[in-house]
């Protein structure tokens, strides 16, 4: 299917509302030609009569038509950007749920200053489309054959000669034009994701690139991507200049082409003397229908490329697709992993090679070993975020591919090293993990995540807005606010990768000590370099090569103490 029918399939669901947007612009045409015809006859004849009455009809024919054009433009107005609006906005969220299963996997591989140009920007320029490149055509043929057959009604030559005139500014002119931008069309757009990818960079990694005194090297790479996206709209511009100054000189050559037809028919006695100038002003004015067609074209190209970008997201296959018959969640959660091995392509090296890991229900286990052995890895394929193609991993007996994506990660509780937080307050943060929770719940998960106080002893308390990324939060601060969100989910399996990574020895330990009683219970794996961290569980085991090896059991005292938690 053509990228072009794939889009007019997007706007199916709003047709009536292009519908309606293009007959209120052509009536809104009408309604001006008609008062320029009008207003002509109404000057011609006022000049020749003494009597009111003879002009009467005239007058008030040239009031409603007033009224009516600035009423139907209105409307149309209305109409359309009430259109465009429903139309962005169902855009949007068709993108976002057709992208959110490639997370994180398949756009890992994405710039995030090019996704966020898609999303944004491509998805923008797709406004375009209906407000600019469907609607103008129908108005445009609507206003061709009535304006055409005004002047046919004074002599066919004259409808004729109006209606070349609008085929060639209408058709052929667009057609050329389309021609000369295509090629600065697209440039535009991929210049334009060039210099947003930039600008991401830029403002994300501000405060390293001064450390590392590499500002000005990057600010002069952004500030030549300005000038390629300038050059490109420039060659964009200069044929969208010519064409406005043809159609200009169409609509002119009209005017004075049907004038010229006209007189003869004047002074042979075929038409009325006072409706002469009638005849080039409602033609001259029919040609606003089809000035915006040479756009049209041009944007035809524009609308074109954003929405292939789009859609070269859409089409790709997620990494993990659920199952055709899911199955139900299981009633319990213990972790079995078999001959687990994974990779991230073809020729890359074994991550995992035939892991082998079990931790019963309600039991614990640490994971241990070097960066890069493959522990962040496990997490994001317990969380189905990447798939597996060799091994099992069950949870209650099945393999978790049985399972629908989402059940599955509504099954664990994980506290990753990569912590993402909202600009927005600490309540709306803690809210991610549970939107019905009451303060009473989120105070009690912040108390086990050692937090409560340090919020209260913000100037807003749980309503502090935190920054982007939890900016205005320290790593240890945002490290315990993920705990809290584990906590107040509340799943049956507890995943730790690294959560205390970033506490003091003090904080760590009374964190310990209070997250060790809510894991009772729950089956729960933890990732971690320390010692402290990994004795607070019933095993220990290493991960070296992409295999797991037995080093030892937790302490009696740390296993009875948790036990005793309960």
């Amino acid at each position: 299917m053509s990228t072009f029918r794939r889009e007019l399939g997007l706007m199916a669901r709003y047709r009536w509302w292009i519908l309606i947007g293009a007959l209120l612009g052509a009536a809104a045409i009408a309604s001006n030609v008609g008062l320029m015809a009008v207003s002509a006859y109404l000057i011609s004849k006022a000049a020749i009569v003494t009597n009111v009455a003879a002009v009467a009809l005239a007058i008030t024919a040239v009031r409603v038509l007033a009224i009516s054009r600035a009423v139907l433009r209105y409307l149309e107005r209305y109409a359309t950007h009430r259109a465009t609006l429903r139309i962005l906005a169902g855009m949007r969220a068709w993108f976002y749920a057709a992208i959110e299963p490639l997370a994180p996997a398949r756009l890992s591989t994405i710039h995030s200053g090019d996704l966020l140009a898609r999303i944004v920007a491509d998805v923008d320029t797709l406004e375009d489309l209906y407000v600019r490149v469907l609607v103008p055509p129908v108005v445009a043929a609507v206003v061709t054959l009535a304006a055409s057959l005004l002047l046919g009604a004074f002599d066919p030559v004259l409808g004729v000669a109006l209606a070349a005139f609008l085929v060639v500014t209408g058709v052929v002119l667009p057609l050329v034009s389309r021609r000369l931008t295509r090629g600065p069309a697209g440039a535009v757009v991929a210049a334009r994701a060039d210099a947003n990818a930039l600008l991401v960079d830029q403002v994300r990694g501000v405060a390293d690139l001064l450390v590392l005194g590499a500002g000005d090297r990057h600010r002069t790479r952004t500030l030549a991507a300005g000038r390629d996206l300038d050059r490109a709209a420039e060659r964009l511009a200069e044929a969208r200049g010519l064409n406005a100054a043809l159609v200009a000189l169409c609509t002119g050559l009209a005017g004075v082409t049907v004038l010229a037809l006209a007189i003869p028919l004047v002074t042979g006695g075929a038409l009325d003397g006072v409706v002469l100038a009638t005849i080039p002003l409602a033609a001259m004015a029919s040609f606003e229908a089809v000035m915006p067609l040479s756009q049209s074209a041009q944007l035809l190209d524009t609308t074109s490329r954003a929405a292939t970008r789009l859609f070269e997201l859409v089409d790709a296959e997620p990494e993990v697709v659920d199952p055709p018959d899911p199955a139900p969640p299981p009633a319990t959660h213990g972790l079995d992993i078999s001959g687990l091995r994974f990779r991230y392509g073809a020729a890359e090296p074994w991550v995992l090679d035939g892991l082998d890991l079990s931790i019963p229900a309600g039991g614990s286990l640490a994971l241990v070993g070097p960066s890069g052995a493959g522990k962040s890895t496990l997490v994001d394929l317990l969380l189905r975020f990447r798939e597996y193609r060799e091994g099992t991993v069950m949870i209650g007996g099945r393999d978790i591919r049985a399972y629908r994506a989402d059940d599955v990660r509504a099954m664990l509780g994980v506290v990753s090293q990569r912590v993402h937080l909202f600009n927005a307050t600490v309540r709306d943060n803690l809210a991610v993990a549970d939107a019905e929770a009451t303060d009473e719940e989120m105070e009690e998960a912040c108390r086990v995540a050692q937090l409560h106080e340090t919020i209260v002893a913000l100037p807003e308390g749980y309503e502090t807005r935190i920054g982007e990324d939890g900016i205005r939060l320290s790593g240890g601060e945002r490290q315990r606010l993920a705990i809290a969100r584990a906590v107040l989910k509340d799943a049956p399996i507890l995943v730790l990768d690294e959560a205390t990574a970033n506490l003091d020895v003090a904080t760590e330990r009374r964190l310990l000590e209070s997250i060790t009683r809510f894991m009772a219970g729950r089956t729960t794996l933890v990732i971690s370099h320390r010692r402290t961290v990994a004795d607070r569980v019933d095993r220990v085991v290493t991960l070296a090569g992409g295999r797991a090896t037995e080093a030892g059991r937790a302490p009696a005292r740390h296993r009875e103490a948790g036990a005793g938690g309960a």
